[in-house]
């Protein structure tokens, strides 16, 4: 029984690990959205750590963007750690509700609302911390001056809509692919508990 156990939950940390380098690989897939500032960009990466939230649990998805982000953060030579967090945070809003939505009550349906309640969620979050915290962190590590005017222009021109965008984007492309992978989806996830 122990040596079973301990097999387990190997081949969850190995599976993590995959998710998380297939996550880290995809964050550097990415591009700009029309009318947006271009440093705004839209990525894939958030699915494999969706994929973990489904098969293991809601904190093994957040392990997966964790994961991607310290890979992300040791390959750029740390000189990005407001990005990072940030990208930590956005991605913990948008997967938990989806996992903890799917493990409660399974199907295509708590797929949906997780995603909605995710990309609603992250949008409105991070808007707020890029106000008060993150934008004015930037401004301060290159050493500018930044306004109210020019924080509220940033939020709502830029961070606001990209959040939603990006939510509803990473949504579309991951319900077929649920759809698709439900089956194996839920195969390995009775594995990971029996």
């Amino acid at each position: 029984m122990k040596l079973n156990n301990h097999s387990s939950k190997l081949v969850k940390l190995v599976v993590l690990s995959l998710l998380g380098t297939i996550s880290h690989v995809l964050f550097f897939i990415s591009f700009p959205l029309p009318l947006l500032p271009p440093y705004l960009k839209v990525d894939f990466s958030d699915v494999p750590a969706l994929i973990a939230g489904l098969i293991f649990s809601p904190l093994a998805g957040i392990i997966v963007v964790f994961m991607k982000n310290v890979l992300y953060f040791v390959a750029s030579g740390a000189t990005d750690p407001f990005g990072v967090a940030a990208n930590f945070i956005a991605g913990t809003l948008y997967i938990f509700p989806v996992a903890y939505l799917y493990h409660k009550y399974r199907g295509v349906k708590s797929i949906i609302s997780g995603l909605v309640i995710g990309t609603i969620g992250m949008t409105v979050v991070m808007s707020i911390l890029n106000y008060l915290f993150i934008l004015p962190a930037y401004a301060w590590l290159m050493g500018m001056e930044m306004n109210e005017t020019i924080k509220w222009a940033s939020v709502v021109g830029g961070v606001l809509p990209f959040n939603f965008v990006k939510g509803l984007i990473v949504g579309m492309l991951f319900v077929p692919v649920f759809i698709k992978l439900k089956q194996w989806i839920d195969e390995k996830q009775a594995k990971a508990i029996g």
